[in-house]
């Protein structure tokens, strides 16, 4: 397992849906999660510390959980399948650890409101489109150079 924070929100300039961006500690390896707009707002009202007038869904939870002394001791985004992300919130009631199926954008939001820690497994890491951020610099640089010099000429075979 990985240790990763919550790096930011942005927007697929596709799709036009959010994307939450996972980092590990050291901001060398990220992992973008597509999620829909109502998770990307309660994950932003997370990180930004903004005060609602109504407790949001993810608020609820976290007091119903503190209500009845459950502890959320971690976030786990243990596995992907075609694409789609699966994660497990860890809780401890009474010294017992139970593991609760959650999609990753609400174990998120709800790790956030609570300071539980988020890992990734390494079958996610390595799976998962996660980009080195010195390679990738390089490899955009490179990129940006050969661009510099090409020709449509150096194309015209394309479709021969």
């Amino acid at each position: 397992m990985i240790e990763m924070k919550v790096n930011g929100l942005a927007i697929d300039s596709t799709s036009k849906m959010p994307v939450v961006i996972l980092t590990d500690m050291d901001e060398k390896r990220f992992l973008p999660i597509w999620i829909g707009v109502y998770e990307a707002d309660a994950i932003l009202v997370a990180l930004e510390n903004i005060a609602v007038p109504r407790p949001m869904t993810h608020d609820l939870i976290k007091t119903i959980l503190e209500t009845l002394e459950i502890e959320v001791d971690r976030v786990v985004i243990h596995d992907i399948k075609n694409n789609t992300f699966f994660a497990r919130i860890h809780i401890i009631k009474d010294g017992k650890e139970e593991e609760i199926d959650s999609r990753p954008s609400d174990a998120i939001a709800l790790g956030l409101r609570v300071g539980a820690q988020i890992f990734v497994s390494e079958k996610v890491i390595t799976e998962a489109t996660i980009m080195d951020k010195d390679k990738y610099a390089r490899e955009m640089k490179e990129f940006k150079e050969f661009l510099k010099d090409v020709k449509p000429s150096d194309f015209s075979n394309y479709n021969k």
